[in-house]
Protein backbone atom coordinates (compact mmCIF):
# COMPACT_ATOMS: atom_id res chain seq x y z
CA UNK A 1 0.00 0.00 0.00
CA UNK A 2 1.56 3.30 -0.39
CA UNK A 3 2.22 5.17 2.06
CA UNK A 4 1.13 8.48 3.00
CA UNK A 5 3.81 11.27 0.90
CA UNK A 6 5.66 13.01 3.52
CA UNK A 7 6.29 16.33 3.04
CA UNK A 8 9.72 17.85 5.51
CA UNK A 9 9.29 21.10 6.08
CA UNK A 10 12.02 22.78 8.81
CA UNK A 11 10.94 25.81 9.96
CA UNK A 12 13.43 29.03 9.37
CA UNK A 13 11.39 31.72 11.04
CA UNK A 14 9.61 31.93 14.07
CA UNK A 15 6.29 31.54 12.60
CA UNK A 16 4.99 30.15 9.93
CA UNK A 17 3.45 32.85 8.24
CA UNK A 18 6.02 36.07 7.34
CA UNK A 19 5.78 38.50 10.24
CA UNK A 20 4.62 41.01 7.43
CA UNK A 21 1.59 39.12 7.20
CA UNK A 22 -1.58 40.32 9.22
CA UNK A 23 -2.64 36.99 8.68
CA UNK A 24 -2.62 34.15 11.90
CA UNK A 25 -2.33 30.63 10.80
CA UNK A 26 -5.29 29.67 13.31
CA UNK A 27 -7.28 32.25 10.89
CA UNK A 28 -5.87 30.32 7.60
CA UNK A 29 -6.95 27.09 9.35
CA UNK A 30 -10.36 27.62 10.22
CA UNK A 31 -10.66 29.32 6.80
CA UNK A 32 -9.69 25.62 4.98
CA UNK A 33 -12.31 23.79 8.11
CA UNK A 34 -15.25 26.18 7.50
CA UNK A 35 -14.39 26.87 3.74
CA UNK A 36 -13.68 23.68 2.75
CA UNK A 37 -13.42 20.74 4.39
CA UNK A 38 -17.19 20.53 6.72
CA UNK A 39 -19.20 21.64 3.07
CA UNK A 40 -17.21 18.80 1.29
CA UNK A 41 -17.85 16.08 3.85
CA UNK A 42 -21.74 17.43 3.98
CA UNK A 43 -21.81 17.77 0.04
CA UNK A 44 -20.39 13.63 0.18
CA UNK A 45 -22.44 12.56 2.63
CA UNK A 46 -25.61 13.94 0.63
CA UNK A 47 -24.46 11.97 -2.57
CA UNK A 48 -23.71 8.68 -0.04
CA UNK A 49 -27.55 9.38 1.06
CA UNK A 50 -29.08 9.38 -2.81
CA UNK A 51 -26.88 6.43 -3.66
CA UNK A 52 -27.41 4.10 -1.24
CA UNK A 53 -31.33 5.22 -2.03
CA UNK A 54 -30.73 4.52 -5.72
CA UNK A 55 -29.10 0.47 -4.84
CA UNK A 56 -32.03 -0.32 -2.86
CA UNK A 57 -34.77 1.33 -5.82
CA UNK A 58 -32.60 -1.07 -8.31
CA UNK A 59 -32.89 -4.01 -5.89
CA UNK A 60 -36.71 -3.15 -5.47
CA UNK A 61 -36.72 -3.46 -9.06
CA UNK A 62 -34.35 -3.89 -10.94
CA UNK A 63 -34.22 -2.68 -14.93
CA UNK A 64 -31.72 -0.43 -17.14
CA UNK A 65 -33.56 2.64 -15.53
CA UNK A 66 -32.81 1.61 -12.09
CA UNK A 67 -28.99 0.25 -13.08
CA UNK A 68 -28.22 3.77 -14.71
CA UNK A 69 -29.73 5.72 -11.68
CA UNK A 70 -27.66 3.94 -9.38
CA UNK A 71 -24.36 4.34 -11.80
CA UNK A 72 -25.02 7.99 -12.40
CA UNK A 73 -25.41 8.28 -8.16
CA UNK A 74 -21.95 6.56 -7.98
CA UNK A 75 -20.49 8.83 -10.33
CA UNK A 76 -22.01 11.35 -8.21
CA UNK A 77 -20.30 9.84 -4.74
CA UNK A 78 -16.97 9.59 -6.97
CA UNK A 79 -16.30 13.50 -7.89
CA UNK A 80 -17.66 14.43 -4.00
CA UNK A 81 -15.21 11.82 -2.72
CA UNK A 82 -12.70 12.75 -5.29
CA UNK A 83 -12.67 16.60 -4.13
CA UNK A 84 -12.74 15.93 -0.21
CA UNK A 85 -9.87 12.76 -0.22
CA UNK A 86 -7.35 14.95 -0.78
CA UNK A 87 -7.76 15.72 3.57
CA UNK A 88 -6.10 12.72 4.56
CA UNK A 89 -5.18 13.32 8.18
CA UNK A 90 -7.90 13.58 10.80
CA UNK A 91 -11.04 11.71 11.54
CA UNK A 92 -10.61 9.65 7.99
CA UNK A 93 -7.83 7.98 8.80
CA UNK A 94 -9.22 6.59 12.31
CA UNK A 95 -10.77 3.40 12.15
CA UNK A 96 -9.25 2.62 8.39
CA UNK A 97 -11.76 4.91 7.32
CA UNK A 98 -9.96 5.88 4.55
CA UNK A 99 -9.04 2.72 3.36
CA UNK A 100 -13.03 1.48 3.85
CA UNK A 101 -13.86 4.36 1.39
CA UNK A 102 -11.20 3.54 -1.54
CA UNK A 103 -8.58 0.53 -1.42
CA UNK A 104 -6.37 2.02 -4.09
CA UNK A 105 -4.44 0.67 -6.17
CA UNK A 106 -4.79 -3.06 -5.82
CA UNK A 107 -1.82 -4.07 -7.95
CA UNK A 108 -2.31 -7.76 -6.95
CA UNK A 109 -5.91 -7.59 -7.85
CA UNK A 110 -6.07 -8.51 -3.92
CA UNK A 111 -9.80 -6.43 -3.44
CA UNK A 112 -11.05 -7.68 -6.90
CA UNK A 113 -10.29 -11.35 -6.01
CA UNK A 114 -12.13 -10.81 -2.62
CA UNK A 115 -15.11 -9.21 -4.03
CA UNK A 116 -15.32 -11.80 -6.39
CA UNK A 117 -15.02 -14.63 -3.97
CA UNK A 118 -18.15 -12.92 -1.97
CA UNK A 119 -19.85 -13.04 -4.90
CA UNK A 120 -19.63 -15.89 -6.16
CA UNK A 121 -19.98 -17.73 -2.72
CA UNK A 122 -22.77 -15.32 -2.16
CA UNK A 123 -20.94 -13.96 1.70
CA UNK A 124 -24.12 -13.63 3.99
CA UNK A 125 -21.87 -10.92 5.73
CA UNK A 126 -20.91 -9.52 2.94
CA UNK A 127 -24.32 -8.66 2.11
CA UNK A 128 -25.42 -7.30 5.92
CA UNK A 129 -23.91 -3.55 6.46
CA UNK A 130 -22.79 -4.39 10.22
CA UNK A 131 -21.11 -7.20 9.18
CA UNK A 132 -19.49 -5.62 6.06
CA UNK A 133 -17.93 -3.17 8.03
CA UNK A 134 -15.95 -5.67 10.24
CA UNK A 135 -14.71 -7.70 6.68
CA UNK A 136 -11.66 -6.89 4.93
CA UNK A 137 -11.24 -3.01 4.06
CA UNK A 138 -10.86 -3.99 0.12
CA UNK A 139 -15.04 -4.86 -0.09
CA UNK A 140 -16.36 -1.77 1.96
CA UNK A 141 -15.72 0.87 -0.32
CA UNK A 142 -16.23 2.64 -3.84
CA UNK A 143 -13.81 0.09 -5.72
CA UNK A 144 -15.73 -3.19 -4.39
CA UNK A 145 -19.46 -1.00 -5.58
CA UNK A 146 -17.88 -0.37 -8.97
CA UNK A 147 -16.89 -3.87 -9.78
CA UNK A 148 -20.77 -4.98 -8.32
CA UNK A 149 -21.69 -1.93 -11.01
CA UNK A 150 -19.47 -2.42 -13.73
CA UNK A 151 -17.83 -6.01 -13.66
CA UNK A 152 -18.72 -8.98 -15.05
CA UNK A 153 -22.34 -9.75 -14.82
CA UNK A 154 -23.49 -6.20 -13.64
CA UNK A 155 -25.62 -6.42 -16.61
CA UNK A 156 -27.76 -8.41 -15.11
CA UNK A 157 -29.70 -5.53 -12.77
CA UNK A 158 -30.96 -4.62 -16.30
CA UNK A 159 -33.13 -7.63 -16.61
CA UNK A 160 -34.10 -9.88 -13.37
CA UNK A 161 -31.49 -8.96 -11.27
CA UNK A 162 -29.50 -10.58 -9.03
CA UNK A 163 -30.96 -10.23 -5.23
CA UNK A 164 -27.34 -11.29 -3.92
CA UNK A 165 -25.82 -8.36 -6.07
CA UNK A 166 -27.25 -6.09 -5.21
CA UNK A 167 -27.98 -6.69 -1.50
CA UNK A 168 -24.33 -6.39 -1.19
CA UNK A 169 -24.25 -3.39 -3.54
CA UNK A 170 -26.72 -1.60 -1.22
CA UNK A 171 -24.72 -3.18 1.91
CA UNK A 172 -21.29 -0.92 0.19
CA UNK A 173 -23.95 1.89 -0.31
CA UNK A 174 -24.46 1.67 3.05
CA UNK A 175 -21.18 1.71 4.85
CA UNK A 176 -19.90 4.55 2.35
CA UNK A 177 -23.03 6.90 3.86
CA UNK A 178 -22.28 5.51 7.32
CA UNK A 179 -18.74 6.42 6.97
CA UNK A 180 -19.20 9.94 5.15
CA UNK A 181 -21.76 10.73 7.84
CA UNK A 182 -18.98 9.94 10.63
CA UNK A 183 -16.34 12.12 9.24
CA UNK A 184 -18.92 14.52 8.67
CA UNK A 185 -19.83 14.63 12.03
CA UNK A 186 -16.42 14.51 13.52
CA UNK A 187 -15.33 17.38 11.81
CA UNK A 188 -17.64 19.07 13.18
CA UNK A 189 -17.56 18.73 16.93
CA UNK A 190 -16.93 21.59 19.05
CA UNK A 191 -14.05 19.96 21.09
CA UNK A 192 -12.92 17.79 17.82
CA UNK A 193 -10.13 17.44 15.98
CA UNK A 194 -11.01 20.73 13.96
CA UNK A 195 -10.17 22.40 17.33
CA UNK A 196 -7.07 20.96 17.50
CA UNK A 197 -5.49 22.08 14.20
CA UNK A 198 -7.26 25.44 14.31
CA UNK A 199 -5.76 26.31 17.67
CA UNK A 200 -2.16 25.00 17.90
CA UNK A 201 -0.35 25.80 20.85
CA UNK A 202 1.92 24.07 23.55
CA UNK A 203 -0.99 22.57 25.46
CA UNK A 204 -1.53 20.83 21.94
CA UNK A 205 -1.32 17.41 21.63
CA UNK A 206 -0.83 17.18 17.67
CA UNK A 207 0.35 21.09 16.87
CA UNK A 208 2.33 22.35 18.65
CA UNK A 209 2.36 25.78 17.12
CA UNK A 210 1.44 27.76 14.05
CA UNK A 211 4.09 26.30 12.10
CA UNK A 212 2.95 22.69 12.66
CA UNK A 213 -0.83 23.43 12.03
CA UNK A 214 0.54 25.34 8.19
CA UNK A 215 3.00 22.66 7.30
CA UNK A 216 -0.20 20.20 7.09
CA UNK A 217 -2.13 22.67 5.34
CA UNK A 218 0.51 22.97 2.76
CA UNK A 219 1.27 19.56 2.74
CA UNK A 220 -2.21 18.46 1.26
CA UNK A 221 -1.22 20.66 -1.74
CA UNK A 222 2.13 19.00 -2.22
CA UNK A 223 1.47 15.48 -0.99
CA UNK A 224 -1.57 15.46 -3.77
CA UNK A 225 0.21 16.83 -6.24
CA UNK A 226 2.17 14.34 -6.27
CA UNK A 227 0.08 11.31 -5.83
CA UNK A 228 -1.80 12.53 -8.61
CA UNK A 229 0.79 12.64 -11.00
CA UNK A 230 2.80 10.27 -10.21
CA UNK A 231 0.75 7.42 -8.84
CA UNK A 232 -2.42 8.08 -10.73
CA UNK A 233 -2.00 9.81 -13.53
CA UNK A 234 1.52 8.14 -14.58
CA UNK A 235 0.46 4.40 -13.28
CA UNK A 236 -2.05 4.53 -16.41
CA UNK A 237 0.00 6.74 -18.79
CA UNK A 238 3.39 5.39 -20.67
CA UNK A 239 6.22 7.16 -22.07
CA UNK A 240 4.46 6.06 -25.03
CA UNK A 241 1.14 4.41 -26.38
CA UNK A 242 2.51 0.80 -26.25
CA UNK A 243 3.26 1.56 -22.32
CA UNK A 244 0.25 2.65 -21.18
CA UNK A 245 -1.38 0.44 -18.50
CA UNK A 246 -5.37 1.72 -18.94
CA UNK A 247 -6.63 -1.14 -16.64
CA UNK A 248 -4.45 0.72 -13.67
CA UNK A 249 -6.15 3.18 -13.96
CA UNK A 250 -8.17 4.13 -11.02
CA UNK A 251 -12.46 3.68 -11.70
CA UNK A 252 -11.86 2.77 -15.44
CA UNK A 253 -14.71 0.08 -15.47
CA UNK A 254 -16.95 3.18 -14.51
CA UNK A 255 -15.06 5.62 -17.04
CA UNK A 256 -14.33 8.04 -13.77
CA UNK A 257 -10.64 8.17 -14.39
CA UNK A 258 -10.75 11.49 -15.62
CA UNK A 259 -13.47 12.84 -13.31
CA UNK A 260 -11.25 11.83 -10.03
CA UNK A 261 -8.25 13.79 -11.38
CA UNK A 262 -10.79 17.02 -11.85
CA UNK A 263 -11.92 16.51 -8.70
CA UNK A 264 -8.92 15.62 -6.60
CA UNK A 265 -7.61 19.01 -8.38
CA UNK A 266 -10.73 21.04 -8.16
CA UNK A 267 -10.58 19.91 -4.25
CA UNK A 268 -7.37 21.34 -3.56
CA UNK A 269 -8.12 24.78 -5.85
CA UNK A 270 -11.09 24.74 -3.77
CA UNK A 271 -9.29 24.28 -0.53
CA UNK A 272 -6.62 26.99 -1.89
CA UNK A 273 -8.89 29.44 -2.45
CA UNK A 274 -11.21 28.64 1.06
CA UNK A 275 -8.19 29.06 2.93
CA UNK A 276 -6.96 32.90 1.91
CA UNK A 277 -3.26 31.18 1.93
CA UNK A 278 -2.52 33.54 -0.46
CA UNK A 279 -3.55 36.76 1.61
CA UNK A 280 -0.53 35.98 3.90
CA UNK A 281 2.00 36.13 1.36
CA UNK A 282 3.96 39.29 1.10
CA UNK A 283 2.77 42.11 -1.02
CA UNK A 284 5.31 40.80 -3.93
CA UNK A 285 4.76 37.72 -3.86
CA UNK A 286 0.87 37.76 -4.16
CA UNK A 287 0.94 36.94 -7.77
CA UNK A 288 1.81 33.79 -6.93
CA UNK A 289 -1.53 32.92 -5.66
CA UNK A 290 -3.24 34.22 -8.98
CA UNK A 291 -0.92 31.99 -10.35
CA UNK A 292 -1.64 28.50 -8.36
CA UNK A 293 -5.61 29.36 -8.94
CA UNK A 294 -4.90 29.89 -12.87
CA UNK A 295 -2.97 26.56 -13.11
CA UNK A 296 -4.97 24.22 -11.28
CA UNK A 297 -8.03 25.80 -13.62
CA UNK A 298 -6.06 24.97 -16.76
CA UNK A 299 -5.41 21.28 -14.79
CA UNK A 300 -9.29 21.00 -14.08
CA UNK A 301 -10.34 22.00 -17.50
CA UNK A 302 -8.08 19.60 -19.26
CA UNK A 303 -9.22 16.05 -17.07
CA UNK A 304 -12.59 17.44 -17.94
CA UNK A 305 -12.10 17.36 -21.74
CA UNK A 306 -11.69 13.38 -21.17
CA UNK A 307 -14.61 11.48 -20.49
CA UNK A 308 -15.85 7.72 -21.70
CA UNK A 309 -13.24 4.70 -21.57
CA UNK A 310 -9.72 5.52 -20.56
CA UNK A 311 -8.25 3.27 -22.90
CA UNK A 312 -9.84 5.16 -25.81
CA UNK A 313 -8.56 8.32 -24.68
CA UNK A 314 -5.05 7.32 -24.59
CA UNK A 315 -5.62 6.21 -28.28
CA UNK A 316 -6.60 9.44 -29.25
CA UNK A 317 -3.80 11.83 -29.90
CA UNK A 318 -5.27 15.19 -28.78
CA UNK A 319 -6.96 13.49 -25.61
CA UNK A 320 -3.59 12.03 -24.85
CA UNK A 321 -1.84 15.14 -25.25
CA UNK A 322 -4.46 16.72 -22.49
CA UNK A 323 -3.14 13.97 -20.21
CA UNK A 324 0.56 14.90 -20.77
CA UNK A 325 -0.71 18.91 -20.46
CA UNK A 326 -2.45 17.51 -17.04
CA UNK A 327 1.00 16.24 -15.79
CA UNK A 328 2.75 19.29 -16.63
CA UNK A 329 0.38 21.59 -14.95
CA UNK A 330 0.78 19.56 -11.73
CA UNK A 331 4.53 19.75 -11.81
CA UNK A 332 4.97 23.36 -12.10
CA UNK A 333 2.27 23.66 -9.36
CA UNK A 334 4.22 21.37 -7.76
CA UNK A 335 7.73 23.87 -7.54
CA UNK A 336 4.72 26.71 -7.21
CA UNK A 337 3.62 25.62 -4.18
CA UNK A 338 6.35 22.92 -2.48
CA UNK A 339 9.41 25.56 -3.35
CA UNK A 340 8.45 29.01 -4.09
CA UNK A 341 5.55 29.54 -1.91
CA UNK A 342 7.04 27.40 1.05
CA UNK A 343 10.21 30.12 0.74
CA UNK A 344 7.97 33.00 0.84
CA UNK A 345 6.96 31.75 4.19
CA UNK A 346 10.15 31.05 5.36
CA UNK A 347 9.75 27.00 5.14
CA UNK A 348 12.06 24.54 2.99
CA UNK A 349 9.99 22.13 1.58
CA UNK A 350 11.52 18.57 1.47
CA UNK A 351 9.63 15.44 -0.73
CA UNK A 352 10.03 11.86 -0.08
CA UNK A 353 10.21 9.66 -2.77
CA UNK A 354 6.97 6.59 -3.24
CA UNK A 355 7.83 3.20 -1.64
CA UNK A 356 7.00 1.53 -5.18
CA UNK A 357 4.34 -0.55 -4.02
Amino acid sequence: MRKRLALALMLVLADALPASAAVKASDVIQRAIDGFVRPAYARLHDHADSLAKTMHALCQAPSQDTLDAARAEFSGVVDAWSVVEIIRFGPITENNRLERMLFWPDRKSIGLKQVQAALAGKDPAAADPAQLATKSVAMQGLGALEFVLYGDGAGQFAGKGDAYRCAYGAAIAGNVETIAGEVGEAWNKPNGFAALWANPGPQNALYHDGTEAVTELVGVFTNELEMVRDVRLKGLLGAKPGADKPKQAIYWRSQNTARSLTGNLAGMDALFQASQLGDALPPDARWMAESVHIQFTNGIEAAKAIRGPIDKALADPTLRQKLDYFALVTSSLTTLIGTRLTAEFGLTAGFSSLDGD
